[in-house]
C-alpha cells in the first residue's frame, strides 16, 4: 500500500523567489513545503516518487499553463492549486478549464491554505476519484472506474519510455484518446502526432500513404510525396486498425521497425526513421494471428507494452460522468442552453449496453444538447434497446442455434432493455420516467399499459409488480 502523504506537505512551483511573507505564513501554519523554480523540476521530483499532498503553481504567463497540464497528468493524487495576481484573471479562468482543483488570488492567506488542506485530506481518505484531463484542444481523458484509472497510470508511466505500445479494445472505446495521452505526456509531445487508419485504404494505397512515393513511381504519380512516416519524424505515428493491414505490408512494416529506415515507393535512397509507433485494433489479436491475418512477429515487435481498453458496458459507473462531460462540451460548442441531464435519464443511460461505446454515447448526448428534451432522449434510449434486442434475435436465428455467442447476445440485450423498461420507481427521480414516458404516450390509460407491454417482452401481460413499479409516478425528491 502506498504511503499516505501528510496533508500539510506542499510542493510550490514558481519562477521567482518565495515571498518572505508567504513563507512565514506557511511556517506559522505548520506546513512543510519545498519550492522548485519551474514545472519541469516538479515533474522530475514526482517522477522520482515524491508525493506531496498539494501542488501550488504560480501563474505568471500563458507558458505556465502547459506546466499545469503536465503536472496534473503526472500525479493524480495531488490536487493542483494555482495562484495568480488579480490582474491575471484570464490565466485563472483558463487554468480552471484545464482542470485546476482550486484557484487562489495573491497574496495567499492562511485561511485559504487551511481550506485547501482540508479538501486534500478528504481526497486522501476518499481514495480514487474521477479524472478529467484536458490533453489538447477539445480532447479530454475522462475516467472514474478502477480499470480506466489504472490505464491512465500506466499511460503516464510508459509515456516517458520510448517503446511501442499496442492498444486493444472494441470500436469506440477511446483507443485514440489513450494514444494521444501517451504522446502528449512523452518527450515527443512538441512534435507531430500522425494518425493512420489502416482499414480505410487498400494495401497499395496504404503503402504509399505510409512511406510516400517518388515522381513516376506509378501511373498518376506526377510529383513526389512524403509519407506519414516522414511527416511524423521525431514524433508519434498511431496505426489504427493495424490488424486490417495486408500481410505483405505488415512484412515491410516489420522491417521498418527493425531497421529504423525505409524507402519511398520508386525511391533509390533510404530514409532514416526516428519515430514512436503506437498501434491499435478492435480485433481479438490472438484470433487474428491464428487465422493468419496478423503476423505474430509484428505483434511481438509492437507489443512491448499492451493496453486493453474495456468497453463502456464494463465500466458503467463512468457513464453519468461521461454524459455530463459531453453535455458541458457540446453545450459550449453549439451555444445551446441544455439543462443538466436528470437522474432518470442518467439511470437509463447507465442500464443501456452501449454497443457503440463512447462514440454512441457522445452522439446521443449531441442530440440531447441540440433538442434539449430529456424525455425524447429517454425514449430514444428505449428504442435503441429494442433495436439491439431484435438484432440479437435475428443473429441467433441466422446462426441456426449452432453459435452460442448469438443467443447469449440476445439474452444480454433483452436484459438491458428490461432494466430500462422495468426501472423500479424507487430508482427514478422525475415523473417523466413512467410507463407514459417509456411508451411515448401522454396519459395513464389502458392504451399506455398496452404500449408498455409492447415495449417489454412482447408476450403476455407484465407481472403486476412490474406494472406498478413502472406505471406509478415516483414521489418527488
Amino acid at each position: 500500500m502506498d504511503e499516505v502523504p501528510d496533508p500539510r506537505e506542499i510542493l510550490i512551483v514558481q519562477g521567482r523567489e518565495l515571498n518572505p511573507t508567504f513563507e512565514a505564513t506557511l511556517t506559522a501554519g505548520g506546513y512543510r513545503f519545498a519550492s522548485v523554480p519551474a514545472a519541469s523540476d516538479a515533474i522530475a521530483r514526482l517522477a522520482q516518487g515524491e508525493h506531496p499532498r498539494l501542488i501550488l503553481l504560480d501563474l505568471d504567463s500563458p507558458e505556465d499553463l502547459e506546466g499545469l497540464r503536465r503536472l496534473m497528468a503526472l500525479d493524480q493524487r495531488a490536487p493542483v492549486i494555482v495562484a495568480a495576481d488579480p490582474s491575471e484573471s484570464s490565466l485563472l479562468i483558463e487554468a480552471m478549464h484545464i482542470g485546476a482543483d482550486s484557484v487562489l488570488i495573491r497574496p495567499v492567506r492562511r485561511e485559504d491554505l487551511e481550506t485547501i488542506s482540508a479538501k486534500a485530506a478528504a481526497r486522501a481518505s476518499a481514495g480514487t476519484e474521477a479524472r478529467n484531463d484536458h490533453l489538447r484542444n477539445d480532447l479530454w481523458f475522462v475516467a472514474s472506474s478502477p480499470a480506466m484509472l489504472k490505464i491512465r497510470r500506466q499511460a503516464v508511466q510508459i509515456a516517458a519510455v520510448d517503446v511501442p505500445v499496442f492498444i486493444n479494445g472494441e470500436s469506440g472505446v477511446g483507443k485514440e484518446v489513450v494514444a494521444r495521452m501517451i504522446h502528449e505526456l512523452s518527450p515527443r509531445s512538441e512534435n507531430a502526432f500522425v494518425k493512420v487508419n489502416c482499414a480505410a485504404l487498400p494495401g497499395e494505397l496504404l503503402e504509399s500513404e505510409l512511406f510516400g512515393y517518388e515522381q513516376g513511381a506509378f501511373t498518376g504519380a506526377v510529383r513526389s510525396k512524403p509519407g506519414k512516416f516522414e511527416i511524423a519524424d521525431r514524433g508519434t505515428i498511431f496505426l489504427d486498425e493495424i490488424a486490417e493491414m495486408a500481410p505483405s505490408l505488415q512484412a515491410k512494416l516489420l522491417h521498418v521497425l527493425q531497421d529504423n529506415q525505409f524507402s519511398r515507393l520508386g525511391g533509390r535512397f533510404t530514409i532514416q526513421s526516428d519515430i514512436r509507433v503506437l498501434a491499435a485494433t478492435n480485433t481479438p489479436v490472438q484470433e487474428a494471428i491464428r487465422a493468419g491475418r496478423f503476423r505474430k512477429d509484428l505483434y511481438y515487435r509492437l507489443s512491448v507494452f499492451t493496453l486493453y481498453i474495456p468497453p463502456l458496458r464494463e465500466r458503467r459507473e463512468e457513464i453519468p460522468l461521461l454524459f455530463r462531460h459531453f453535455v458541458a462540451k457540446y453545450r459550449e460548442k453549439y451555444g445551446r442552453a441544455a439543462a443538466d441531464p436528470p437522474a432518470y435519464l442518467l439511470d437509463a443511460a447507465t442500464r443501456y449496453g452501449w454497443p457503440g461505446n463512447l462514440r454512441e454515447l457522445e452522439n446521443l448526448v449531441k442530440r440531447y444538447v441540440i433538442l434539449g428534451d430529456a424525455d425524447e432522449t429517454f425514449r430514444e434510449l428505449l428504442d435503441l434497446a429494442r433495436f439491439e434486442h431484435r438484432l440479437a434475435i435475428d443473429d441467433s436465428a441466422a446462426a441456426g442455434g449452432q453459435n452460442l455467442k448469438t443467443p447469449v447476445r440476445a439474452l444480454k440485450a433483452e436484459t438491458e432493455r428490461e432494466a430500462i423498461v422495468y426501472a423500479p420507481a424507487s430508482r427514478l427521480s422525475s415523473p417523466p420516467c413512467t410507463a407514459v414516458a417509456m411508451a411515448g404516450k401522454s396519459s395513464r390509460t389502458r392504451e399506455s399499459g398496452e404500449a408498455l407491454r409492447d415495449a417489454g417482452r412482447g408476450r403476455g401481460k407484465l407481472p403486476r409488480t412490474a406494472r406498478l413499479g413502472a406505471l406509478r409516478a415516483p414521489a418527488g425528491d
